[in-house]
């Protein structure tokens, strides 16, 4: 597993708190891979299962998003990062992570 997955699920698991989490989202990280949220409230490495939305971005997007100096809303409208599914989900996790 590369650094950046280790660092996003670590930052994704820190922010969930363990807390269950009401749906399914993949997050796909560019060439780096993909990541799940589960029901559990925990982000595990190198899933690729169907979820309720699809988050793709760049390394850098996603761990501007994590951090907060970048914000999901302005990198979805600026074309960083793209959503395919429940709009609701993606927005439910820019809460969590914001």
């Amino acid at each position: 597993m590369s650094e950046i997955m280790t660092q996003a699920v670590d930052a994704i698991n820190g922010k969930l708190d363990g807390e269950a989490y009401d749906g399914s989202i993949k997050i796909v990280i560019g060439d780096e891979g993909s990541l799940m949220i589960n029901e559990d409230g925990a982000a595990v490495c190198d899933a690729d299962a169907e979820a309720d939305c699809t988050m793709t971005a760049d390394p850098e997007t996603l761990m501007g998003i994590m951090t907060g100096d970048v914000n999901a809303t302005a990198a979805f409208m600026g074309g960083k990062l793209s959503v395919d599914g429940d709009m609701s989900q993606a927005m439910k996790l820019a809460t969590v992570l914001g």
